[in-house]
């Protein structure tokens, strides 16, 4: 749903519409009933179509990238020694996360650059005009969420880059068992 029909003017028939995405178009009817096409040739698509397709996949494969360099770098992990080095890699993975939202900005914002400016052209029949689908708005949220994630990660690293005892803080020590007459243990565990 990157571009769904608009009903202008003298297009009043709203017996159906038309959903258009990167991977196949939809046409819904006013039953209920839905029909998709899967596009048959990707070198029939629009250049903008295949560069969208390739940026969002792009950022899918970083994304994938920066969950196991920040997993790697986290705290509760011990793929990397604890000290600076781990502080490094988790601000990375923060990095490629603001760095994979930008990728993944760049193909919604130009396909909705395309979409304002064919539904504002007046050379465009009113009955092939569209509007902005639901997709779009759901790919920008998720971009600000990978910026604010990424962003939030990089700033967490970024204290810890300087301190040498980059460890949990929390010291446990074994719990208090019950002896035979009900009382607790006066032992001290540390």
């Amino acid at each position: 749903m990157w571009q769904v029909t608009a009903f202008l003017d003298h297009n009043i028939v709203t017996a159906q519409t038309t959903w258009k995405g990167l991977w196949m178009s939809c046409v819904v009817q006013s039953t209920g009933h839905m029909q998709c096409k899967v596009y048959d040739s990707v070198l029939a698509l629009s250049p903008e179509v295949q560069a969208a397709r390739a940026l969002t996949v792009g950022a899918v494969l970083l994304a994938l990238v920066a969950l196991f360099v920040t997993l790697a770098g986290a705290q509760c992990t011990t793929c990397v020694a604890p000290g600076p080095a781990k502080a490094r890699v988790a601000l990375t993975g923060g990095a490629l996360y603001a760095l994979c939202g930008l990728l993944a900005l760049v193909p919604l914002c130009w396909f909705a650059n395309i979409v304002v400016r064919e539904f504002y052209d007046p050379t465009v029949p009113m009955s092939q005009k569209y509007e902005l689908g639901a997709a779009l708005y759901i790919g920008w949220a998720a971009s600000a969420l990978l910026m604010c994630g990424g962003g939030l990660v990089c700033c967490g690293a970024w204290v810890c880059t300087g301190r040498p005892d980059f460890s949990f803080p929390v010291k446990y020590s074994a719990s208090r068992r019950p002896t035979a007459t009900g009382d607790y243990d006066k032992k001290n565990y540390v």
